[in-house]
């Protein structure tokens, strides 16, 4: 018995072509984009000069570093289904706790709710 679910093995496609981009696939990667940019936006203005140089660079960095390695689609490392769905989620928690504190909270449930909608239908589509 292994821990990864049952997922149907498909055919590689041929060389040089993919599987086509649906409207799913370019939410999510816009949802993500729109998390880092969140994240620099939150670290430059939400600090001091010093440190908001730190958190503006820093805090988008360690974002897209944590999904590169456990969520992109050429993950360094190859987790449990599970795992991928929460460290994808964090990212998204990181970025709605970062709106809320720069005190647009309706911006932040608006975000998680359509980043989390879109992040479930193209993770079961994943595992479909």
């Amino acid at each position: 018995m292994t821990d990864t679910p049952h997922v149907r093995a498909e055919a590689p496609p041929a060389p040089g072509t993919r599987r086509a981009l649906t409207a799913v696939d370019i939410v999510t990667v816009l949802s993500g984009l729109f998390a880092f940019a969140t994240l620099a936006i939150w670290g430059f203005l939400g600090w001091e000069f010093p440190l908001n140089v730190v958190f503006g660079i820093g805090a988008p960095v360690v974002a897209i570093l944590v999904w590169a390695l456990f969520v992109s689609p050429r993950a360094v490392f190859a987790v449990h289904p599970f795992v991928r769905a929460v460290v994808e989620l964090l990212v998204y928690l990181a970025a709605t706790i970062a709106w809320w504190g720069m005190g647009q909270p309706w911006i932040g449930v608006g975000y998680a709710v359509i980043a989390v909608t879109f992040g479930l239908i193209a993770g079961r589509r994943r595992l479909a």
